[in-house]
């Protein structure tokens, strides 16, 4: 979608968010403090992996050296005020028998005038033969059931 289409918001005016996605071996909902405990045992579990994952190599998170529960619970606080605010989008990746955290999806607005909107996406390392499956239904996803026609799914 053109800029001049959404005017100065990442997402034209009344435009719904979906809020769920789910595919084999995974369900999507949008992420919030209520996943602190299960989040971030799951990308602490999962540091190298998470930052040799497409889309990640260059990006400083998840920081090496981890974080505190509070300082995790204050990025998932902040992460559910941009997707009220419209701003951008994280869903977390949860494992469906369980509700279990596996992963994380952040749709944001792209820094690249070519793309409208930029998408990464990770799984704990003990869900590693999800994260293909993931980046595509995802990518199919933003295709179907968003406003954006130019996404930066960074090699994916």
């Amino acid at each position: 979608m053109a800029s001049d289409e959404v005017g100065e918001g990442f997402v034209p005016e009344g435009f719904e968010p979906p809020r769920e996605l789910v595919g084999e071996g995974f369900r999507l909902e949008p992420l919030g403090p209520q996943h602190n405990a299960s989040d971030l045992a799951a990308w602490t579990s999962s540091i190298e992996h998470i930052r040799a994952t497409t889309g990640f190599e260059k990006w400083s998170w998840p920081p090496l050296e981890g974080m505190s529960a509070e300082e995790n619970l204050s990025d998932l606080t902040r992460h559910a005020q941009d997707f009220v605010e419209r701003t951008g989008f994280t869903f977390t990746v949860l494992d469906p028998g369980t509700d279990q955290v596996i992963g994380c999806v952040y749709v944001y607005p792209s820094k690249d005038p070519d793309h409208d909107a930029q998408v990464r996406s990770w799984v704990s390392a003990d869900r590693a033969e999800l994260d293909g499956p993931l980046a595509a239904a995802v990518a199919g996803w933003l295709a179907d059931a968003w406003p954006w026609e130019r996404v930066d799914r960074h090699g994916r």
